[in-house]
């Protein structure tokens, strides 16, 4: 991963189907809607904003969320057209904005059409083998004649079966389409912590093998990240850990969860000091970090955290001017709205402006973006560390409450040093007696460059 570009990406994530007001259920008749036509107008957005990747949720046919594909070599008919597809990358990669896309390997929708034709032919299909458990001795809570494995319980997702060739060499070649004709960057890999390793590492080799630089990033919720993220397998995974402990440190005034989490991940003897995990805020899946912080002010400290601590950061779309969102028991959808440029009511107005300042420092900075991680000081508010590499310091400082903090950090061998915050050109703050004492305004950050 030497001089990949993933190390110095900075994403933005789109629920195509939901950004773009699609209809929930796919009829499978209707002609292709050009709906991916309006992203085209989000590139200058994402650009402005700090961002050059972007990663798109699921486009191929499916019929509800993108989840239950259908066909994986044709656009989803609500979006637009393969070409349409093709000419949406085109015009990122011509804005310097690199692409991936949503691989969803580990199931399929009840419509796939190979298990349309286990439903049709029964024992006598030459597809019964490709997906998990089938047993024509049960029926299925659909009322099938023979059961078989779902996704987490859901047998409206049927599981694949990947260690069958014709399966691999149906996703294999998928993904070589979309490589060659599409020219995407990489993949997001759905459900990634419950897929057969053997399949990812294979999956990762063919990858590489078409295109060098190509990145896979694995959505991975619990587990040991060195299990996915290692020599032959993927590039990165989800940090999930890094997630909860952003917002419930400041849900709880406890910055000592998250400092655990990023000494234990990345300090000195740090688990995955040497990986470049996916750092996020929110996504699809979770409730909107707006509606999920108790102080909606907390928002500034944390993105300031997202943006300098290690690891790849990335925004979800809407989520830069703070609007809210929140799972219903039975879907989704607040979670993914339809929305266009410029949006009317911005919850947040200041927080794009703040964000594209923090993208525009960790740009500036290698330290923030490949540095080593040491922590500083910790107490129930406030939290200091500092990223280093080589001769490149920068010392990041947050304060969640509600108003200035002072707060004294010791500093060893740097006497009569000062330091420049790169927040405000005009604070400035020495060292002396060892001890670097700083205020950090109310529900804001101080990054300090050591010079």
């Amino acid at each position: 991963m030497k001089n990949h570009w993933s190390k110095e990406a900075v994403f933005y994530h789109i629920y195509p189907l939901g950004l773009c007001g699609a209809p929930l259920q796919n009829d499978y008749t209707s002609p292709p809607t050009g709906r991916l036509k309006q992203l085209h107008s989000w590139a200058d957005h994402i650009s402005n904003l700090g961002c050059n990747a972007l990663y798109l949720g699921p486009l191929f046919e499916s019929g509800t969320h993108g989840y239950d594909t259908t066909d994986y070599y044709a656009t989803d008919r609500r979006l637009g057209t393969n070409e349409d597809l093709k000419n949406l990358v085109k015009h990122f990669h011509e804005k310097g904005i690199k692409v991936i896309l949503d691989g969803v390997f580990n199931h399929v929708s009840r419509d796939f059409w190979a298990f349309r034709d286990l439903l049709k032919n029964g024992q006598s299909s030459p597809y019964k083998d490709w997906f998990h458990g089938v047993d024509f001795n049960r029926k299925s809570p659909y009322g099938d004649p023979f059961n078989y494995e779902g996704w987490n319980g859901h047998h409206s997702l049927v599981k694949l079966n990947l260690h069958h060739p014709h399966v691999r060499a149906h996703i294999f070649d998928a993904v070589k389409m979309w490589i060659d004709e599409f020219n995407i960057d990489g993949l997001r890999l759905d459900a990634a912590d419950v897929m057969d390793l053997n399949f990812l590492a294979d999956l990762s080799h063919f990858c590489h093998r078409e295109r060098a630089d190509f990145w896979l990033l694995g959505e991975v919720i619990h587990g040991d990240y060195r299990h996915w993220t290692n020599e032959g397998q993927l590039d990165s995974v989800t940090n999930y850990e890094c997630y909860k402990g952003l917002y419930s440190s400041h849900n709880d005034g406890n910055y000592f969860e998250i400092a655990h989490s990023l000494n234990r991940l990345f300090g000195d003897g740090g688990l995955y000091k040497d990986l470049q995990l996916y750092s996020f805020a929110d996504n699809h899946d979770v409730n909107r970090i707006a509606s999920t912080l108790k102080n909606v002010r907390h928002l500034y400290p944390l993105h300031a955290l997202l943006y300098t601590m290690p690891g790849i950061p990335s925004i979800y779309y809407g989520s830069e001017w703070g609007l809210p969102g929140m799972k219903k028991p039975d879907t989704d959808t607040p979670l993914r709205p339809a929305l266009a440029l410029p949006v009317q009511e911005i919850p947040q107005p200041g927080l794009a402006a703040a964000i594209q300042k923090f993208a525009g420092i960790r740009k500036t900075q290698k330290a923030l973006r490949e540095g080593n991680y040491q922590q500083l000081f910790v107490s129930a508010m406030q939290f200091a560390f500092v990223r280093k590499y080589g001769n490149e310091e920068v010392i990041v400082a947050v304060n969640a409450a509600e108003t200035p903090a002072v707060i004294s950090i010791p500093i060893e061998g740097k006497n009569n040093q000062q330091l420049t915050d790169l927040l405000d050109s005009g604070y400035h703050a020495t060292v002396q007696q060892n001890k670097l004492v700083i205020t950090i305004p109310a529900c804001w950050a101080r990054i300090l460059k050591v010079r």
